[in-house]
């Protein structure tokens, strides 16, 4: 029996893509793209995920890459424009889920620094019960650990919640661990998906 939600943050309840910053500022998307793959990446925003700070990953990408010190500079001064607006039909998803009695948990791999900003623009938080984020904890999905952390913390079983979240090793991860544990393309095919599994909407 389903008795608690769990949710990834960026891809599932807002849109957080480092192009909806530098497509516009560099007004190509090819030269966009090159910079995200080879100067910010994925990679060097995990340092942050995982709890380094932002003034300290930025300094030491500029050392290595000086000749882009003013677009490194902007993914900290300027990220909130990496995010852009809450995923279409989840705030509804998430009322419809809490008014039937569900709890709701967010599990993100997130800087602690700018998730406080994110948590106090977007009305979708409110909904959200308690949280673990990765920048706080010093760990990082699909860390076996940082799920631990979370059911400990909130005293939930794997076996009664479902984990959603759009990166499909996280997914994995958590269906090892005893999740019912669902891979996020849109709210309407999650919507079917938890009633599939007898979640009550």
């Amino acid at each position: 029996m389903i008795k608690n939600i769990v949710v990834d943050f960026g891809g599932v309840l807002i849109d957080w893509n480092p192009h909806n910053l530098y497509d516009s500022y560099f007004g190509d998307k090819e030269k966009a793209q090159w910079f995200i793959d080879n100067v910010c990446t994925s990679e060097w925003n995990s340092q942050m995920d995982k709890g380094k700070a932002f003034s300290v990953g930025v300094s030491e990408l500029i050392e290595k890459f000086p000749e882009w010190e003013k677009e490194i500079r902007i993914y900290q001064t300027r990220w909130h424009e990496m995010v852009t607006k809450e995923m279409p039909g989840m705030y509804q998803l998430l009322a419809d889920l809490k008014s039937n009695g569900y709890p709701i948990y967010g599990l993100t791999n997130w800087s602690d620094e700018t998730m406080q900003e994110e948590l106090a623009r977007w009305d979708i938080f409110r909904l959200v019960d308690d949280m673990v984020v990765s920048g706080r904890e010093r760990l990082l999905k699909p860390d076996p650990a940082i799920f631990q952390c979370l059911l400990s913390r909130f005293k939930i079983e794997a076996d009664e919640s479902v984990f959603v979240d759009d990166n499909i090793k996280n997914v994995e991860a958590a269906v090892r661990l005893g999740f019912h544990a669902l891979h996020f393309d849109d709210s309407e095919s999650l919507r079917r998906k938890l009633i599939d599994l007898g979640v009550k909407l």
